[in-house]
């Protein structure tokens, strides 16, 4: 079963890669960009058919591993 993880920055943290971006897009000529937000796609091939299990362990790994819950957000999609 594949599954995408989404991580994304939580509201009000800084997000100076995003900032960088958002001031190369308009020193490129596309001034109508007002904001950027970069994050992360994780796509996982997991073993198993239960999906309510699968959830669990994948929700697991991103406390552990795939974010920085201090700062991150993330949501799972089986």
């Amino acid at each position: 079963m594949q599954v995408e993880v989404i991580v994304k920055l939580k509201n009000g943290v800084l997000d100076p890669q995003g900032k960088a971006i958002c001031h190369a897009l308009h020193s490129l000529g596309h001034k109508n960009i007002e904001e950027v937000s970069v994050g992360k796609r994780i796509l996982l091939e997991v073993k198993g058919e239960d999906k309510e299990e699968i959830k669990k362990e994948v929700e697991q790994m991103c406390q552990t591993l795939l974010a920085n819950v201090v700062i991150e957000d993330y949501e799972v999609k089986l």
